[in-house]
């Protein structure tokens, strides 16, 4: 590999709301084309982790790097922010982040929703754009549907339009953030088999998901989460298939017998 600098590293993390401390110290790191999923109960910290590395929280100690450039800091502990806006779009433009909920605009076609972050905020070109919206539509399997507006969708068709935006911005990572979590069981194998294939493609990605088999299939490296520590992290197959952590293999059989 050329370049070895890791797309997103994370060291040391933590992160407060108040006294109530909920990330400990972390340290995670996602090379370029690996799948980093995250799992471990409700409360344990994963999708804290995931918006603090796309900078929507602020986090109170530890350092973020986006391809090995840090993100700069004022002030400390619960008063710490970012201190440099543009870094902070820059990488934020860089990291597409795929939420449960979808977040689509309700009031916009499907194919507006996908282009506009590329047009108002990239000030990329209309026109290429738009080519680029549809190619991204059609590769998530709703090319048919650029012309209607969310509410018109299933929600697995939503998340799916939520990804194609996201790839539209031609990010370094996608970041999901419980993408099935919303979606009954049939559409949620829609979405699974297109982060499959984004995976196969060999894009950067950090997941947190609560689907052990997504997580076990996509995945180059798994992190388990136990009350905002790493509890134990590992290759799919060594995590899922023979789990040291008592806790792991607790939080194992009650996820894969449910």
């Amino acid at each position: 590999m050329a370049d070895e600098t890791p797309v997103i590293e994370i060291r040391n993390l933590h992160k407060a709301y108040g006294s109530l401390e909920v990330i400990k110290g972390v340290d995670i790191t996602a090379p370029k084309g690996t799948v980093v999923s995250l799992i471990g109960s409700s409360g344990s910290g994963k999708s804290t982790i995931l918006r603090c590395a796309n900078l929507l929280e602020d986090s109170q100690q530890g350092d973020i790097l986006f391809k090995g450039e840090p993100v700069k800091w004022k002030g400390s502990g619960l008063s710490r922010h970012p201190a440099d806006s543009g870094q902070v779009l820059r990488i934020r433009t860089n990291l597409s982040m795929v939420f449960q909920q979808f977040n689509l605009w309700a009031h916009m076609t499907i194919l507006q929703n996908v282009m506009e972050a590329p047009v108002t905020v990239l000030g990329r070109d209309r026109a290429e754009v738009e080519k680029a919206a549809r190619g991204y539509l059609d590769k998530v399997g709703i090319g048919d549907k650029c012309d209607v507006y969310p509410a018109q969708l299933s929600g697995g068709q939503q998340q799916r339009a939520a990804i194609a935006r996201a790839l539209c911005m031609e990010p370094e990572a996608l970041l999901f953030d419980e993408p099935t979590s919303a979606l009954d069981p049939e559409l949620e194998q829609e979405v699974v088999r297109v982060i499959k294939d984004l995976a196969t493609e060999g894009r950067t990605m950090m997941i947190v998901t609560h689907d052990m088999k997504m997580a076990r299939d996509v995945s180059d490296h798994v992190i388990f989460l136990h009350q905002g520590l790493i509890e134990e992290e590992g290759a799919p197959q060594t995590l899922f298939g023979a789990p040291k952590s008592e806790r792991l293999q607790q939080f194992l059989s009650s996820t894969m017998a449910a």
